[in-house]
């Protein structure tokens, strides 16, 4: 039989499916939930100091710590019980009580985790909450009980998972600083079916805020934006005229260009982060099978209602930086082919130029040539008589006659070694 070989991730593969399991809860029952947000820096690095931070709680009750390397972890604090979870940018506690206080979303609830270890976090609480599980009344009593602990005008609550529960919030924070939900749970409704609830409550205000943060972002770069918007619009009206320099407008967009580049840069992780969180918020109310309660709103409802807007917001200004760099750049493209067919021109002018100047040149230099002849002709004719002279007179010849007879000679003799010269010159 042979050996098969495994692929050295095959059992983390498998067993990442796995991860993250959810509690087992049993009504009545309470939770105090945490997210802290990690600071920018350390976002992609090493969690060394998210779990330097659980390990720290973990030995003040003397609890086991995680395995090195750990991204979620379980365990047992007396009668609580603690789960951990690291993500990309966030590290959330999770206290289950057993029981329900006396009172309602008690602040003392948070008691659960030493004060001067929630002031040591390593980051900033973007979201806390306290769930309330107990199990379901009549419909009067839970009507009674919601419209207490929750603002009547904003409150949703509705069945879930085939009325085996009722889930309950207004998605504020309460006088207490968390975020209050309730749970009501139907008899007879399994203990891993209500801790499914809780986990989905407990994700869903955790991505609902951190996808928040895109929002905000968008309205830290507005003004950024809309100038920039303006810039662009200016500097393309100048391609439909002729006014202006356009080096100068293509100069002004290379650097709008870049400026716009920067923002995406800036930006395109929190987009991308955003939109990520946005699919689990929605996914995660799907999951719950929602059913009204009551002629109350459902969480979806709330969603569509005040969340989507905000998550519309954010795309369509993603959009409009997608949109602005794809036109600056065209723009750029065209004045880059409008500057080279200007430069074209102007060297086919400057060419045409050089060409007449040459034609002058060559004219001028051929002007000089039968200069030069005329003038070593004259020379050379006066060098030649005064050799011949005296034979001149001896002949009898006069010497105007000397003269003409040796400058036809001369002019010919100069000209065809000024030929010969220019013939070697080229």
């Amino acid at each position: 039989m042979s050996v098969i070989q495994d692929h050295p991730l095959r059992y983390k593969l498998a067993n990442e499916l796995h991860a993250r399991p959810f509690p087992t809860l049993t009504a009545p029952c309470r939770a105090v939930f945490i997210a802290w947000r990690i600071p920018q820096e350390h976002v992609g690095k090493d969690a060394g100091a998210e779990l330097e931070h659980l390990c720290d709680l973990l030995d003040r009750f003397g609890a086991p710590h995680p395995q090195p390397g750990a991204t979620h972890f379980t365990c047992q604090i007396g009668r609580d019980t603690l789960k951990w979870e690291q993500h990309a940018e966030f590290v959330t506690y999770t206290m289950f009580l057993p029981q329900v206080s006396a009172r309602a979303f008690d602040p003392a609830d948070l008691d659960v985790f030493p004060e001067d270890w929630l002031g040591a976090a390593p980051g900033q609480r973007v979201t806390s909450a306290m769930i309330r599980v107990q199990n379901m009344p009549s419909d009067e009593e839970m009507i009674s009980q919601i419209y207490e602990w929750f603002l009547p005008e904003t409150v949703a609550a509705n069945y879930v998972l085939d009325r085996t529960c009722v889930v309950a919030t207004d998605f504020r924070i309460a006088s207490n600083g968390h975020q209050n939900m309730a749970v009501f749970v139907a008899p007879d409704t399994g203990a891993r079916r209500v801790g499914r609830v809780v986990q989905r409550l407990c994700e869903i205000e955790t991505y609902k805020c951190m996808s928040m943060l895109g929002y905000f972002r968008v309205k830290a770069i507005s003004r950024e934006l809309g100038a920039l918007e303006n810039d662009a619009g200016h500097l393309m009206g100048n391609l439909r005229s002729d006014q202006g320099d356009a080096a100068k407008t293509l100069q002004s967009l290379l650097e709008l260009s870049g400026d716009v580049e920067r923002l995406i840069a800036d930006t395109s992780f929190r987009f991308g982060a955003t939109s990520a969180y946005e699919s689990i918020v929605q996914q995660r109310i799907s999951i719950l099978r929602e059913e009204r309660f009551h002629g109350r709103q459902t969480f979806s409802e709330f969603m569509t209602r005040r969340y989507d807007p905000a998550m519309r917001t954010v795309n369509h200004s993603q959009s409009r930086l997608q949109s602005l760099a794809k036109r600056v750049g065209r723009a750029a493209q065209l004045l880059r082919t409008k500057v080279e067919v200007s430069r074209s021109a102007q060297n086919q002018a400057l060419l045409k130029s050089m060409d007449r100047r040459a034609d002058l040149a060559l004219r001028l230099q051929e002007t000089v040539e039968g200069l030069s002849v005329v003038a070593i002709s004259y020379y050379a004719v006066s060098l030649a008589g005064y050799f011949v002279y005296p034979f001149a007179k001896t002949l009898g010849v006069s010497k105007g006659v000397v003269l003409a007879a040796l400058t036809p000679i001369v002019v010919l003799a100069v000209w065809a070694m000024v030929r010969r010269i220019k013939a070697k010159m080229h």
